[in-house]
């Protein structure tokens, strides 16, 4: 699994372009695992640190508790809705999928000024960023995946 930097060396058009969509986007939607395997959304905010992508939670949170049992997690992130008269005005959205690890070393947490307390600090390892959008009449899903690097399909 791959880092974001990583990543971003691999695919560096897409890394810009999720990335800027990311970072225009406090809240994410993360997607966990439940104990009967079930699925969960929870909100979520990210931060990129030291070519790392990483998050975190409040102590005890239902969401860190999943990853803990199973640290398969995806993130979907949205751009705002397009002009109805222009559809290729919209930015369109990023799905993130990997695993989350969680951090448990001092030092760490220390220099992410986490609460006191017991909150959660987690570096998310990639294995997929697909990123959508529309261009003219198509819809256009561009993905990077581990060991596969970056394709591109069109759609009408």
């Amino acid at each position: 699994m791959g880092s974001w930097q990583e990543f971003e060396q691999q695919a560096p058009a897409l890394a810009a372009a999720a990335r800027r969509l990311m970072d225009r986007r406090r809240h994410k939607v993360l997607a966990t695992l439940r104990r009967d395997g079930s699925p969960r959304v929870s909100g979520v905010e990210t931060q990129f640190k030291d070519g790392e992508l990483w998050s975190g939670s409040m102590p005890g949170a239902v969401k860190a508790l999943d990853l803990r049992r199973d640290p398969r997690m995806a993130i979907h992130v949205s751009a705002d809705d397009p002009d109805e008269g222009d559809p290729s005005s919209w930015e369109g959205d990023v799905k993130l999928a990997g695993r989350a690890v969680e951090v448990l070393d001092p030092a760490v947490l220390a220099a992410f000024e986490l609460p006191d307390g017991g909150s959660h600090l987690f570096r998310l390892e990639l294995t997929e960023v697909v990123r959508t959008w529309v261009e003219g009449d198509e819809l256009v899903i561009e993905s990077w995946r581990e060991g596969v690097g970056v394709r591109r399909f069109r759609r009408k």
